[in-house]
């Protein structure tokens, strides 16, 4: 049972294994430093904001949100790719 093929595809899946559960983490600290898009209360009082600390928070949130759907996508190509690999192995 030690053959070549099974070391390489429990070294490969261990390795995508892991690169999927990095990707993970990361993913989950990305979308909880995002500021949530609902109003709340917050719409009722009517606060007024310069243009200037609009578009601040804006670069940070593009920036998250950019972060967020490559991580995202990173987590579905080696998802996709590990279940491959189970089909295709011995």
């Amino acid at each position: 049972m030690n053959t070549p093929q099974y070391t390489l595809y429990i070294t490969f899946t261990l390795i995508f294994m892991a690169l999927l559960f990095i990707a993970a983490i990361v993913a989950i600290v990305v979308v909880l430093f995002q500021k949530s898009n609902s109003d709340g209360i917050q719409g009722i009082t009517a606060t007024s904001e310069t243009f200037f600390g609009k578009n601040k928070g804006r670069s940070i949130e593009s920036k998250l949100k950019k972060w967020s759907w490559i991580t995202l996508i990173v987590i579905g190509v080696l998802s996709l790719v590990i279940y491959i690999v189970q089909i295709i192995a011995p």
